[in-house]
């Protein structure tokens, strides 16, 4: 199956999925998506030191504006305690290279063209 979707999340939290650390996506928005999609690390950081000590990191030592890799999405869940829906990822895959889409990433889901 191809991969026809795109999430954008900001570094470092890219990292920590494709670390198998963060298997949760916090979004305001209910999803019905479940499949493999791509990440998208968009081009602003994250201000959040936590995380960025978290991986060893600071801002700009990891790639933005790129598609990095892939993960599952298996369900999405309201979370009462962070009060937003809680995307479920699993089996995260780094790319060995960056792709880059010729189309304007979007915020939330997106349909990259290459």
């Amino acid at each position: 199956m191809d991969i026809v979707r795109a999430i954008s999340i900001r570094q470092p939290w890219v990292e920590l999925i494709l670390r198998g650390k963060k298997t949760k996506e916090y979004r305001s928005r209910l999803t019905k998506i479940r499949e493999r999609v791509y990440i998208y690390a968009s081009l602003t950081p994250a201000d959040w030191p936590p995380a960025w000590r978290q991986i060893g990191k600071q801002a700009g030592e990891l790639p933005t504006g790129a598609i990095v890799g892939t993960v599952e999405i298996v369900d999405c869940q309201w979370d009462d305690r962070e009060e937003c829906y809680a995307y479920v990822l699993r089996n995260p895959e780094r790319l060995s290279c960056p792709l880059y889409p010729r189309n304007q990433p979007q915020p939330g889901f997106w349909r990259p063209q290459f």
